[in-house]
C-alpha cells in the first residue's frame, strides 16, 4: 500500500511540475513581452552646437515625459569613444574636429512600443529644437511586436495543452487507485453504507496526495528556478514575485481540484457497478 502511494505520489509530482511550468510562462508572457520592449532604444540625436549642459538639462525634460521610461546621456567624448572602438582610432583624422554629437537613448514604456505610437514619439521629440533627428528600427519593431504576439499564443495554447494532459494522467491515476479497491467498497455496500460514508476516505487520501504532490511539486520548481538565478540572473528581472506566487497557488489549486474531481467521479462510477461487473 505504501509502495502504490508513493508511487502516486511521483507521478503527480510530476505532471504537476508541468502545470507548473506551463503556469509559470504564461502568467509572464507580459512580463517577457515587456522585457524586450523595454530593452530596444530610441535614440535622439542633437544638434552639434549643442552644450553637454543643454543636453543635460533636455534629458531631464525628457526623461519627465509620460512615454519615457528611462534615459542615458552619451556626452561628444563617450560618443567618440565608442565610435573609436566601433570605427578604429583612425576615424578622427579626418576631421578637424569630433563629428560625434551629443545624443540621448531614451527606452521607452512597453506600451509605446509600437509603430503608431514611435511615430508619435518621433514626431513630438523631433520638433524640439535642439534635437537634429530621432533614431530606432521600425522593421525591427513590427518584427518584435510580431514575434511576441505568435509566443503568446504558443504559450496560451501550450498552456492548455499540458493542463489537459495533467487532467487525464492524474485522473487516470486516480481511477486506477480506486478501482483497485473495488472490493472494500463493494462489501461496504452490502452492509449499508452510504454513498458519502464511502466516498470520505477516498476524498480525503485524495486531498492529501494532491496537496503534498503539488507541495513537492513547487519546491522542485523552486529549486529550478533557483538554479536558473545562479547561471542566468537575468530571468528574474522578467519573472514578477505576484507572478511566482500565482503559480504556486495554481500548482496547489490543480493538484486539490484534479486529485479529488477525479476522485470524486471515480468513486461514483464505482458505486454505481453491479457485482458481476466488479469481475469484468
Amino acid at each position: 500500500m505504501a509502495s502504490a502511494w508513493i508511487s502516486m505520489l511521483i507521478s503527480i509530482t510530476l505532471v504537476l511540475m508541468l502545470v507548473g511550468v506551463a503556469t509559470l510562462l504564461m502568467v509572464n508572457a507580459r512580463s517577457i513581452s515587456d522585457y524586450f520592449r523595454e530593452n530596444m532604444a530610441v535614440s535622439v540625436v542633437l544638434k552639434t552646437e549643442v552644450s553637454d549642459a543643454d543636453a543635460a538639462a533636455f534629458e531631464k525634460a525628457l526623461a519627465g515625459k509620460p512615454f519615457v521610461k528611462g534615459t542615458r546621456l552619451i556626452s561628444r567624448e563617450q560618443g567618440t569613444a565608442e565610435m573609436a572602438a566601433l570605427l578604429g582610432d583612425d576615424f578622427l583624422t579626418a576631421f578637424s574636429e569630433t563629428p560625434v554629437p551629443v545624443s540621448i537613448d531614451l527606452t521607452l514604456k512597453p506600451e509605446y512600443v509600437s509603430k503608431d505610437s514611435l511615430a508619435k514619439i518621433e514626431s513630438i521629440v523631433g520638433e524640439e529644437p535642439l534635437v537634429d533627428e530621432v533614431v530606432y528600427q521600425s522593421s525591427l519593431v513590427e518584427a518584435l511586436n510580431e514575434n511576441l504576439n505568435k509566443v503568446t499564443l504558443v504559450l496560451a495554447v501550450l498552456t492548455a495543452l499540458l493542463l489537459f494532459i495533467s487532467y487525464v494522467l492524474i485522473s487516470n491515476t486516480m481511477r486506477l487507485s480506486v478501482f483497485s479497491r473495488r472490493f472494500t467498497v463493494h462489501t461496504m455496500k452490502l452492509v449499508g453504507a452510504t454513498k458519502r460514508f464511502i466516498r470520505r476516505p477516498f476524498m480525503v487520501q485524495a486531498a492529501v496526495l494532491g496537496l503534498v504532490a503539488s507541495v513537492l511539486a513547487c519546491l522542485i520548481l523552486a529549486g529550478g528556478l533557483f538554479l536558473l538565478r545562479e547561471e542566468f540572473y537575468q530571468i528574474f528581472n522578467v519573472f514578477e514575485r505576484d507572478n511566482l506566487i500565482i503559480t504556486a497557488a495554481a500548482v496547489v489549486v490543480a493538484g486539490l481540484f484534479i486529485c479529488t474531481f477525479s476522485t470524486y467521479l471515480s468513486t461514483g462510477r464505482l458505486l454505481s457497478l453491479s457485482k458481476d461487473e466488479l469481475y469484468a
